[in-house]
């Protein structure tokens, strides 16, 4: 059985670098802030510190470098870099970049959060 996701192909059994979803406003939105900082070299990096009122919060860089434990997936151009301490928190977990009256920015869906704080910024 082969499943399709944005960028990559890859049989059902074969193991996942990690499961973290970019969707296509987030890939066009990083891809410009690269293309402004000049450097073709850099990465998307989200990672899961300890932190914020509900203990986890989520950190979102952008990284010229890959440290032992990370897992990259790439999404049309776009790397995306997961760390093996965030990568089981994130499970399934999807970032996209929305812009409304309300809100500007990117947010993380993840499925895998207990509870979250009303500011979105931490989880558990």
């Amino acid at each position: 059985m082969t499943v399709q996701n944005d960028t990559t192909e890859f049989a059902a059994d074969a193991a996942v670098a990690h499961r973290v979803t970019l969707t296509p406003a987030a890939v066009a939105m990083a891809k410009s802030l690269r293309e402004k900082e000049g450097r073709e070299d850099l990465r998307l990096r989200v990672e899961v510190a300890p932190g914020g009122c509900r203990g986890l919060s989520y950190q979102l860089t952008f990284d010229d470098q890959l440290l032992d434990g990370d897992h990259v997936r790439d999404f049309d151009g776009m790397e995306l870099v997961v760390d093996d301490f965030s990568k089981d928190k994130l499970v399934d977990a999807t970032i996209d970049y929305v812009e409304t009256l309300q809100k500007q920015g990117f947010t993380i869906d993840n499925p895998s959060a207990q509870a979250s704080c009303a500011c979105g910024d931490s989880f558990c």
